[in-house]
């Protein structure tokens, strides 16, 4: 039930389905640190928190991406949904959602998962109200402005693939 899932992208280019489906991870990069009191009981300590990961794939061809600009930022559109479960209907998203793609909600009903409407604005998802649901469930597709690195390559003479990782943080 989800949404028709569009390309992954980076500064503006698509992944190209032939340089393979990328695999995507979606990491926090955390200013923390936990402190031990004189009992040793201890206190988290969090300054901040920023996103992080990888894009690697293997296909017919390499990513498309090696004329892009690697010095300044990025925009990085994934397709990896984030998540939220509540059991009230208004949410806060914790990243900014891809703009071609509109957050999604589910209901959760006697434990099955139903699509509800809801709606985004400011950084926020309402959820429209489902008679007897338990919990609610807003999933999204972040996007990013980010430092990425050139893309690492290899190719493989025996199966002709080539194999890509780009690594990113957010700005």
């Amino acid at each position: 039930m989800e949404p028709d899932y569009p390309r992954l992208e980076l500064g503006g280019l698509p992944i190209v389905i032939d340089s393979g489906a990328p695999d995507q991870t979606n990491d926090p990069i955390l200013g923390e640190s936990v402190v031990r009191m004189g009992e040793g009981g201890g206190v988290k300590l969090s300054h901040w928190e920023k996103a992080g990961g990888t894009i690697s794939a293997e296909g017919l061809i390499s990513s498309g991406l090696d004329g892009l600009n690697y010095d300044g930022p990025l925009l990085l559109k994934l397709t990896i949904p984030q998540c939220i479960t509540r059991h009230d209907l208004v949410f806060e998203l914790t990243s900014v959602p891809r703009d071609d793609v509109a957050p999604w909600a589910y209901a959760v009903v006697d434990g099955d998962l139903q699509r509800t409407p809801c709606t985004y604005l400011d950084g926020g998802v309402t959820v429209t109200p489902v008679a007897a649901a338990d919990l609610y469930i807003v999933e999204w597709m972040p996007m990013y402005t980010v430092f990425a690195s050139r893309p690492a390559k290899s190719f493989n003479h025996g199966s002709r693939r080539y194999s890509w990782q780009i690594n990113w943080e957010e700005v």
